[in-house]
């Protein structure tokens, strides 16, 4: 059985779709991003979607890099490297798997039929229905669970908690805008400290801790959008694929290996 006969598309890089990324490429398949044009990434610095501003992105031992057109992609995917394309719908690339990760909390346009097998994160999605397999994004014990009948736990609006914080931990813009930043990934804050702004609303820091993730500044944003992420850990690893993207792309490789185990 050889992987690398098997590509798969990955459909958003953010941080979360990293960890599926990271999980599949280690395992030695080829995997293509897509993304928009302006990623609504805010943990920019362990996210592959960054490539798409700043023209390339590694994060850990996996190098992405923007590329133009879907051979190239195919091209590159081949060689190793995670090319991310600018594609709002799915291209025209031979693949296997299709994994939608964009974290919608609905399902946009993913049918089924988009490839021999499509998984899909969290909630909005019923396996058997609209993909193949599901897999939990909700933390607690059934967090990177494969369902193969049924849905994710319906989303509750609510962060996950982090150190004793919650829904105070995430940044949201009060109006529309283009975000500026007075910090940066990785800088520890103190509560009430100016972070930056949104046209006219100051964004501050509701709490010591350290900045985990911030939307690209310019960005354009709309009232609600959450911007950024303070983490109460002082310890925490901003450079690093979190525990939770880890373990969603370990149900993706379960789900996958499972499929080829079976005899696609």
């Amino acid at each position: 059985m050889l992987f690398a006969d098997h590509t798969v598309i990955v459909r958003g890089g953010g941080d979360l779709g990293t960890g599926v990324v990271a999980r599949l490429r280690r395992a030695g398949f080829p995997v293509i991003v897509t993304e928009l044009a302006n990623p609504l990434t805010v943990r920019r610095s362990v996210a592959v979607s960054s490539a798409v501003l700043d023209g390339e992105m590694t994060v850990e031992d996996i190098y992405a890099r923007r590329v133009e057109t879907a051979r190239y992609a195919q091209e590159l995917a081949q060689q190793g490297s995670v090319p991310v394309l600018v594609s709002e719908g799915l291209p025209n690339i031979p693949r296997s798997v299709v994994v939608d990760a964009r974290l919608a909390k609905h399902n946009i346009d993913t049918r089924i039929t988009d490839a021999p097998l499509v998984v899909a994160l969290g909630p909005g999605f019923t396996a058997g229905v609209d993909c193949h397999a599901v897999v939990e994004t909700a933390r607690g014990h059934s967090l990177g669970r494969v369902l193969h009948t049924g849905g994710a736990i319906p989303n509750t609006g609510v962060p996950g908690e982090i150190g004793g914080r919650g829904n105070e931990r995430v940044l949201r813009t009060p109006i529309g805008g283009l975000p500026q930043w007075r910090v940066q990934i990785g800088d520890r804050v103190r509560k009430g400290e100016v972070v930056g702004r949104v046209g006219g609303a100051v964004i501050t820091a509701p709490f010591d801790g350290v900045v985990r993730g911030l939307i690209a500044a310019n960005t354009p944003v709309w009232i609600g959008t959450k911007i950024g992420d303070i983490d109460p850990r002082l310890d925490t690893d901003c450079d690093l694929i979190s525990d939770k993207a880890l373990a969603i792309g370990g149900g993706v490789l379960e789900a996958v290996l499972s499929w080829l185990s079976a005899g696609s």
